[in-house]
């Protein structure tokens, strides 16, 4: 038996999760218990995840296990997301620039829930975040790049659209030190490497052309992506020729 599947079995035997949620938590800690959410996701309902969403961050922290409680009930929206509640995207929208880190990585795994049987709908919509704020573009980004997403080429295009213009708006964005910004960047550093693996025809030849741009830190993007072990094993000589260049 799994180790999600045993917490799922825990959770249909309690009426009162949240002390237990927050006992099993690891936080404060390095690493949430990941699996633990995922097992609530699986066997909670829309009044469950909506009052472990009322932990908000006056009294839920980030890293504290009150604040762990609030991670559940955000991964928890994308399986009412995926069930047909759609309304529940623009509550995600609004999460995706909480100011707790855990919040908006949790996002990101429920806008995937969706994406496992909607990726359509969820690159639709992840079209219109990434013209929004900087952590919604993160989220837009992160949401996509997850591998086992990128099954179609079509959609694979599409994603790797959405990445070409949020390095477009990177260059007329004017306060580098912001939050939003550290946080985009940083997603930045990753998301392209998955999405030209999931189709590297067009993902080498959209990742090149940013090669030659003069934006700092653009530059440290393509510089990052291109340590991912994942280039290195779809095309060796190509990343060695890229590094290359990019110097």
């Amino acid at each position: 038996m799994s180790k999600i599947q045993e917490y799922i079995e825990k959770l249909q035997n309690l009426e009162d999760w949240d002390e237990y949620l927050m006992q099993e938590s690891a936080l404060p800690g390095p690493r949430a218990n990941l699996e633990l959410i995922q097992a609530v996701a699986e066997v909670g309902d829309e009044k469950t995840f909506l009052h472990l969403l009322s932990y908000t961050p006056d009294i839920a922290p980030v890293n504290t296990q009150q604040g762990y409680l609030a991670c559940c009930g955000t991964v928890g929206l994308g399986k009412l997301v995926k069930s047909g509640k759609t309304k529940y995207l623009e509550r995600l929208r609004l999460l995706a620039s909480d100011p707790r880190w855990r919040i908006r990585e949790c996002v990101a795994m429920a806008l995937q829930i969706y994406g496992d049987e909607h990726m359509g709908e969820l690159i639709t919509e992840m079209e219109m975040w990434a013209k929004g704020n900087s952590y919604e573009k993160r989220a837009a980004a992160a949401a996509l790049c997850e591998p086992k997403l990128l099954k179609h080429k079509e959609q694979v295009s599409k994603v790797l659209q959405i990445l070409d213009s949020i390095a477009c708006s990177i260059k007329g964005i004017p306060d580098r030190k912001d939050e939003g910004f550290k946080a985009l960047k940083k997603g930045m550093a990753y998301c392209w490497s998955v999405a030209i693996v999931g189709f590297p025809e067009e993902g080498k030849q959209r990742f090149e052309k940013w090669m030659t741009c003069d934006d700092k830190d653009i530059n440290w993007i393509i510089k990052e992506n291109l340590k991912k072990e994942r280039l290195k094993k779809m095309d060796q000589e190509w990343t060695e020729l890229m590094k290359q260049r990019i110097k």
